[in-house]
């Protein structure tokens, strides 16, 4: 069946949802590595299946809200606002303001949904613009009966790891089952040393606001309007891409690469490739988590403390390489470049050194150089962000786990994202999410369309 372009969504109730029992205003102010992030919000969404005929739409939006006023008392974060402090930085008022909850209908079926392109298909429609807080959520019955249900969060409150923690507790409380977590809001365990030290390789990742350059105008239409996409890719083709990426060395050795580094270097090289320019740049960054590296080794204590970690706990070192270097280059010798940058960043000693690189700079805030730096069409740049820990199969409210699921972000920033995640069947496939100029699109669909398969409900099955 042919995508449904132009579907209506009708919101029929919305409400504020708090958490179940008072709290104690107060507020807890962001941690460094929390400074280090603009004001952006993070949309999710989760699709199911239509629940059995002896549940109403209300009644299945009522468990909803219900654990959700539950789960927050423990993710008290969520019910709060942003604010300004008197410095100037932004801090949150846990002030058990509540989270908007919408309910709507569209007017469109699950098989009709054209979910490769969230921007025609969930942008504004099934994800939830936040309008106010921190937390926005937004159940949606199709035509069909399925449900959508989407959130929009607040960047500099949670990253995915944190977002992922609430959404299975979530999920718990709708079943009445023990808490999987238990988030620490506990900022010292991110706290800055005195006196501070860190390592002047911050300074290439790092960079404070007011040593950013000049917005550039455009020129000739070079920076091209982004897209988002989501594709799948089928298991076996990741191992291959594995399998390349630990192909033997030049000099013989044999190297242990991630799919997740095998991956990355693929489309790096693949990026690079489209852009005609090969004396230019193409930029890459990861997003690292530091909750193990910063865990102290002999301290079970602090290992659980980390685990249960709410916040932001993130690094985004970045390689550069010339178009034409990248696009000779074996993908087994990419795959060690992306290793070799990313080596110095999954240390704990890379995330306190961090910590103390935003004290010293504070109130100034600082942002990660892949977020700024110079992007055309000849000099790209993109993020990958290892949605590997996305909890899709654990997010069952009652009525059986999602059929689909994904993050979605179309971010401001000049540089791409791309968010590969698994996919709900459990088989081995992932699913990618990407927001990148509609040229870099172009280019991974007419070269990389064996790995790069647009998602459509002939691979998701009938519904």
């Amino acid at each position: 069946m042919a995508p449904k372009q132009n579907f209506e969504v009708n919101v029929s109730k919305t409400q504020v949802v708090a958490a179940a029992l008072p709290m104690q205003e107060h507020w807890l102010p962001l941690s460094n590595l929390d400074l280090l992030l603009p004001p952006v919000d993070v949309g999710v969404f989760f699709c199911y299946e239509k629940p059995s005929s002896d549940h109403s739409f209300g009644s299945l939006a009522g468990v909803l809200k219900k654990a959700l006023a539950q789960t927050l008392v423990s993710y008290y974060a969520f019910a709060g606002e942003m604010v300004q402090n008197v410095a100037g930085e932004p801090e949150l008022l846990c002030n058990n303001r509540g989270v908007d909850f919408v309910e709507a209908f569209a007017d469109v079926e699950f098989k009709e949904l054209n979910l490769y392109n969230p921007d025609d298909s969930i942008e504004g429609k099934l994800v939830p613009e936040k309008k106010q807080g921190v937390l926005a959520v937004q159940v949606t019955q199709l035509a069909c009966g399925a449900l959508v249900v989407g959130c929009t969060f607040d960047h500099r409150v949670a990253d995915a790891y944190s977002a992922n923690m609430f959404f299975v507790s979530w999920a718990e409380m709708a079943q009445s089952k023990p808490l999987s977590f238990r988030p620490s809001f506990r900022r010292s365990s991110v706290s800055a040393r005195h006196p501070g030290c860190f390592d002047l390789s911050i300074d290439d990742m790092y960079v404070p606001i007011s040593k950013l350059p000049p917005p550039e105008k455009e020129l000739n239409g070079i920076n091209q309007t982004s897209l988002s996409r989501i594709y799948y890719i089928k298991a076996e083709q990741i191992d291959q891409l594995q399998l390349l990426a630990n192909d033997n060395n030049n000099n013989g050795t044999k190297s242990k690469r991630s799919k997740l580094e095998a991956f990355t270097a693929f489309l790096w090289k693949l990026i690079a490739t489209g852009t005609n320019a090969s004396d230019k740049y193409c930029r890459l960054g990861i997003v690292v988590d530091g909750r193990t590296r910063l865990a102290s080794d002999d301290k079970n204590e602090s290992k659980s403390l980390m685990n249960n970690y709410f916040g932001n706990v993130l690094s985004i070192p970045f390689g550069e390489k010339k178009n034409k270097d990248l696009e000779e280059m074996k993908l087994s010798l990419i795959t060690n470049e992306v290793h070799n940058f990313l080596d110095g960043a999954v240390t704990k000693e890379h995330f306190l050194g961090l910590i103390d690189y935003v004290e010293a700079h504070r109130p100034e805030p600082a942002l990660a150089k892949i977020y700024a730096c110079k992007v055309t069409k000849e000099e790209p740049a993109f993020v990958v962000s290892s949605g590997q820990r996305f909890p899709v199969r654990k997010i069952d409210f009652g009525w059986g786990l999602p059929v689909f699921g994904s993050y979605h972000f179309p971010w401001a920033a000049k540089s791409g994202y791309v968010m590969p995640m698994p996919s709900a069947s459990g088989n081995g496939d992932w699913i990618v999410y990407m927001h990148l100029p509609q040229g870099q699109i172009e280019v991974i669909e007419e070269k990389a369309a064996h790995v790069f398969k647009p998602l459509s409900h002939d691979y998701l099955g009938p519904i």
